[in-house]
């Protein structure tokens, strides 16, 4: 039992993930609370990232909140398995986590506003858990679009670490890399505190101020 919970919390190998399948799990519909589509294309001048802040239900209803959000979905990302579904991420051996996209307007809401909610509303020193939730597809993560983008994330761990340091908090072990394959999840993960309001989230901070 102890080898097995220990396995969750490490990457698998890509010759060891699973192979996952060549067709999505999901027929996208659109998003149940704003009515925007989930899938591309998007309107022009929109941005895109992809943040994990451990279980994705209570992440996405806090950013489809967020005044300038056009759209968000939830999925799987960072891994090896194609098209991996949510038993298949649980088991820790896709080396998927669980992520939002969020597409937004940056007239309305520019990245270092995404980024700041990211912050501020898990816990990133965490490593391969949050709180309760344990396991690499709890992983704290960004995945931007560009080089820009990610140079901005990268500028933003610099930021919170000094803040989180100065409270005596550990070091972030949030992963910040280019973004690469995104996978939808199952349908009933989609918008999942709209459609069961009393549902579990985990959305926990450390109340320390992202200052950016």
């Amino acid at each position: 039992m102890f080898s097995m919970f220990t396995k969750k919390l490490e990457m698998p190998a890509p010759e060891d993930a699973l192979p996952g399948r060549d067709v999505p799990i999901l027929n996208p519909q659109p998003h149940a609370v704003t009515g925007n589509p989930i899938v591309p294309p998007f309107p022009d001048g929109m941005q895109r990232i992809l943040v994990g802040m451990g279980c994705f239900w209570g992440a996405e209803r806090l950013f489809w909140q967020t005044k300038g959000v056009w759209t968000t979905s939830v999925g799987y990302a960072g891994g090896y398995t194609k098209n991996a579904s949510y038993r298949e991420v649980c088991s820790g051996a896709t080396g998927h986590t669980e992520v939002v996209e969020v597409v937004f307007d940056p007239e309305v809401i520019d990245l270092n506003g995404i980024l700041k909610i990211f912050w501020e509303n898990h816990d990133p020193t965490q490593g391969m858990r949050q709180g309760n939730d344990i396991g690499t597809q709890y992983r704290s993560a960004i995945y931007a679009d560009d080089a820009e983008m990610l140079a901005a994330a990268e500028a933003s761990v610099a930021a919170y670490q000094a803040a989180l340091s100065a409270q005596g908090l550990p070091p972030i072990t949030t992963e910040v890399a280019l973004a690469d394959d995104y996978y939808l999840a199952e349908d009933d993960h989609q918008q999942y505190l709209y459609k069961n309001p009393n549902g579990y989230c985990g959305i926990r901070g450390t109340g320390v101020s992202c200052p950016i």
